[in-house]
Order: structure tokens, then sequence, then C-alpha cells
């Protein structure tokens, strides 16, 4: 249980259209934020996990998961993704120092399955310094200039779509965060950018990202289907 969790969760959701940050908005009863939570502490390999909330709902969003049972500290969150992690992870490594992994877990990622979570963390403990769960590219993709002029057609096969938790070396991600200088939405990216190589486990389905209306209901007969399952 050397694995720490963190969860950027201050970004605000407006697109989902409930007025509050997309972290609180409700599925089957219970807020994203809660389910992402709930699937990091149920892999049975995180040891702490720390939540990055928009400094004005701090006290509000601790309650939620207290209420809910869901052990975790929560921090304020600042200007962009970038410093939500960065103070996130600060706050990780004060309260457990022997942290050897770190995870970086969307709140909008929250039905990641448990053995997603468990791979991401056996790689790194492995040796890998840096690992993402990943799903082949299904789509044709089209590279296009600013005119929306399509350029090229890359090679689908060579292609993934990243899902989280994104898993690190401590001192990796550590190391990252210390250079990163821009908003990144990426962390894996900002390893990247130090010539470290990122290793890749197979995501799922389930951990798809929600941020419209539509994944939403997508989300929302996932949760449907796991609990009759």
């Amino acid at each position: 249980m050397n694995t720490v969790a963190i969860v950027p969760a201050a970004g605000r959701g407006e697109r989902l259209g409930f007025g509050v940050p997309k972290a609180l908005v409700p599925v089957r009863g219970s807020a994203l934020l809660a389910h992402a939570v709930r699937g990091l502490l149920t892999a049975g390999c995180v040891r702490h996990v720390v939540v990055a909330a928009p400094p004005a709902e701090v006290e509000s969003t601790a309650k939620l998961l207290a209420d809910a049972g869901l052990p975790a500290d929560v921090v304020p969150g600042g200007a962009d993704r970038t410093d939500s992690v960065r103070r996130a992870l600060r706050h990780a490594l004060t309260a457990v120092p022997d942290a050897r992994v770190v995870l970086v877990h969307d709140a909008a990622r929250a039905f990641t399955p448990p053995q997603v979570i468990q791979a991401v963390v056996d790689a790194v403990l492995a040796g890998a310094p840096a690992v993402i769960p990943v799903l082949p590219m299904a789509d044709t993709v089209k590279q296009v200039d600013a005119a929306g002029v399509v350029l090229a057609t890359p090679d689908r096969a060579a292609l993934r779509i990243v899902q989280t938790p994104q898993g690190f070396d401590a001192a990796t991600l550590t190391r990252a965060y210390a250079a990163a200088g821009d908003s990144a939405t990426d962390d894996a990216g900002l390893v990247e950018k130090l010539g470290v190589p990122v290793a890749t486990v197979p995501g799922h389905p389930y951990a798809m990202k929600v941020t419209t209306p539509f994944d939403l209901a997508i989300a929302e007969a996932v949760l449907s289907a796991v609990e009759v399952s």
C-alpha cells in the first residue's frame, strides 16, 4: 500500500448544465467524485487519496466524501488543472512521504474498473516510471489546418485513446511538475517532456470521460448494468 492517488476535481463542468462543479454532478444518487474515489479505494492498492476541489467547495466536498464513508483529504485547487495537481501532489507526498507510486485520476472517469487501476500500479512497481491506460482508436482520424482543410490521415493502428488513472514513480512526477510551466491536460505529457518513456496498459470502455449530457446518460446506463451484475 505505497500508492497515493490525486483527483483534480476543480473543473466547472459547464457543458453538463448542472450549475455545479463537474465532479459533483450526480449519477444514480452519488456524485461523480464519490464514484471515482470509491473506485480507487476498492482497487485495494491505494493507501491515500487527495482531492483538489474548487476553493469555495472544499468543506462541502469533504463532507460529501465523509458522508459517503470515503476517507480522503480535500485541498483547495488552483487556477488550472496543472496547479491543482501540483498542490495535491505536494499534500499527498507530505502525508505519505514513503509513497512509491502516484496516480492522477480524473473524477470524470468515475467508473474505471479496479483491475485497470491495479494494472497501472503493478506496472509502475515493476519499474516503469510512467504508465497510462489506453484503448485502440476505432475511428478514422484526420489532421487539419487552421481552416479545417485536411492535411493528413494518421495511421490509427499507431494511435491510442488515453484514460486515467495515469501512474508515476513519485520522484518522476515530482520532477515533471517542478519543470512544468504551462497548463497541461495530460500528466504523462509533462513526463514525456523530460525524455522519460511512458508505458501503456490496456484500458477499459467503462473508463470513459463524462463531459456532456450524452456521456452522463451512458454513465447512468453503465452503472445500472454494473449494479445488476
